[in-house]
């Protein structure tokens, strides 16, 4: 259950300069706002960002895909009010087909689903199989055909956005190590540590203190771990 926030709107005043946003365009920034927006679920905070998303011209592919991927890390309830929201909003009717949406497509699911959960978990890709497999061997099967493949490799959405979008949910959620192993995977998807550490500050006011204590002590420790890597 996603807590109780102290904030039910980003207004003005609490927007990072745009010195802070250097490292997003305008359209990501509104993107990432969305995805913070549906995984804290307020309705006044899903209407600001829906709004933010049209005023920054938002492409409607990469809303749905946001609101496709959101459906893993939020549930279901919270991606389809969003989804009614947006659809509400800007009048924008859903596709009339998709053809990734068929099972017919079961096995290419998993061979791009193991490409892109590699490539996100980078040289911890093996001990993440073998550590979802000791929890539930069909939770290791859905994770990487019906997330990574279904999901998260479909076209619409880059995958550097998609997991700055995962990124900023995991953090509003407070799933440490969730947030631990996309934080690295925006990097190995090709986000710079600028545009990471842009996309928290855009859902910083969402965080209650004490998580937002834990996500930036993280990102930081993480950054320097591996700027330190780099100069050895």
């Amino acid at each position: 259950m996603v807590p109780n926030h102290p904030r039910t709107a980003i207004s003005s005043e609490s927007r990072v300069s745009d010195a802070e946003l250097s490292g997003l365009d305008r359209a990501t920034e509104a993107l990432v706002a969305f995805a913070g927006a549906i995984a804290v679920g307020t309705p006044a905070l899903l209407e600001s960002a829906v709004a933010g998303a049209v005023e920054a011209t938002v492409s409607s592919a990469w809303v749905d895909e946001l609101l496709l991927q959101s459906v893993l890390m939020v549930g279901y309830p919270r991606a389809m009010v969003a989804a009614g929201m947006w659809r509400t909003a800007t009048g924008i009717s859903a596709p009339a087909t998709d053809a990734d949406a068929s099972y017919d497509r079961a096995e290419e699911w998993n061979r791009r689903g193991e490409v892109t959960c590699a490539i996100v978990y980078g040289k911890n890709y093996e001990r993440l199989r073998r550590n979802i497999q000791a929890l539930h061997p069909a939770l290791d099967i859905w994770m990487v055909a019906e997330g990574y493949g279904r999901t998260l490799s479909r076209a619409g959405l880059d995958l550097r956005r998609r997991e700055l979008c995962i990124m900023v949910q995991t953090a509003v959620l407070d799933t440490h190590r969730q947030l631990h192993s996309h934080l690295r995977g925006a990097l190995h998807g090709g986000a710079s540590p600028a545009e990471i550490g842009a996309a928290l500050r855009v859902i910083e006011p969402l965080l209650l203190p004490e998580v937002r204590q834990r996500v930036f002590d993280l990102w930081n420790k993480l950054r320097a771990d591996g700027n330190r890597g780099a100069a050895s």
